[in-house]
Formats: structure tokens, C-alpha cells, sequence
């Protein structure tokens, strides 16, 4: 599967960061865009930057000169791990204003599959207005809510549990939690 993770400038960086540790560049062809204010946020909540691995293609976000920006080209899935608000309300309204906004205007488009994992709250009837059209125009939204019903210990333990249902929506096999009413191994 050819999959393009992007991560946008809103809090929850560690979604990214476990998303990524959990997908394997042996058996998908992984790239990543970090949208322009991506960097900041990951500097504050990940002093020691995102970690990718081997193999794994990493774009800029200006260059419209990439492989994900032509319809001709698109990936498999597209997923805005965390997605701010600002980005989805673009994504919602057809922008594409940079190379991060064109490639989900493609996935769309295209009638690829597109995830976006907003982490916002309080939510403006604006916010809600965007949910409703992305989701009309085929994109899963899977807000950064997690459960408790595992009883994570960590903040990873917590963050996985929105990132397994993430890599459900991917058809990626995971063992970072038990589902509900599973017995705990």
C-alpha cells in the first residue's frame, strides 16, 4: 500500500510519531509531509524530532513537484495525523495552496481513501459545518478521542489507542491494544 502520513502544526504529535513506529516501509511504501507550522508543534511536544524509519520518503510541503500532487499518481491512502483545524476547514474548501492541501485535494478527488485525526475542542458550528462537507465528499474522520477501557499506563499506551483504531481504518494488522470484551493476553 502506498500510504502519505502528514502532519500538520496542531498538539498531538505523538499520534504521529506511534503511527509511524507502528507501520513497516518493508511492507508499504511510507512517505511523509509536515505541513509548515508541523515543525514547531513537533519541536515542543517531541524535543527530538519525529523519527522516521529506513526507507521511509520524506516531502516538503511547497513543492507541488512530487509524486502525490497529480491525479495521475495518487496514494492509496492519505492520513492528516493530527489535523488541525485550519488544515481541514482548506481540505473541506478545495484549497490547495501548498503541496500537504493539493495531495488531499487529489485523494478525494480521486476517490482514494482520506483520514483526517483532528485534535480540537471546543468544536465551532464552522468546524462541524467542515466535518459534514468532508465527510459528503468521501474522507473518514477519525478525531483524536482516546479510550480508557484498556487502562493505558503511559502516555503512549493512551496515544495507541486511537492510533490501532487509525490502523483499522488502514486494514493494518495491530496488537497495541485488546478490543473490547477480548481478554487481555
Amino acid at each position: 500500500m502506498r500510504l502519505l502520513i502528514a502532519v500538520t502544526g496542531a498538539s498531538g504529535s505523538i499520534y504521529a510519531q506511534r503511527l509511524l513506529d507502528c507501520l513497516d516501509p518493508a511492507e508499504h511504501e511510507i512517505h511523509v509531509m509536515l505541513s509548515q507550522y508541523a515543525p514547531q508543534v513537533l519541536a515542543t511536544e517531541l524535543p527530538g524530532g519525529l523519527r522516521l524509519k529506513e526507507g521511509v520518503q520524506q516531502h516538503g510541503h511547497r513543492s507541488m513537484n512530487l509524486p502525490f500532487a497529480s491525479g495521475s499518481n495518487p496514494p492509496d491512502v492519505m492520513v492528516v495525523i493530527p489535523c488541525s483545524m485550519g488544515t481541514l476547514g482548506r481540505i473541506a474548501h478545495g484549497v490547495s495552496s501548498d503541496s500537504l492541501l493539493r495531495c488531499a485535494d487529489v485523494v478525494l478527488k480521486e476517490r482514494r481513501r482520506l483520514i483526517l485525526v483532528p485534535r480540537e475542542t471546543p468544536l465551532s458550528l464552522i468546524h462541524v459545518k467542515n466535518f459534514e462537507l468532508l465527510l459528503q465528499a468521501g474522507a473518514q474522520i477519525l478525531p483524536a478521542n482516546p479510550s480508557y477501557y484498556t487502562n493505558p499506563k503511559t502516555v503512549s499506551e493512551v496515544a495507541d489507542t486511537v492510533v490501532a483504531r487509525v490502523l483499522d481504518h488502514l486494514g493494518i494488522a495491530h496488537t497495541l491494544m485488546h478490543r473490547w470484551t477480548e481478554e487481555p493476553e
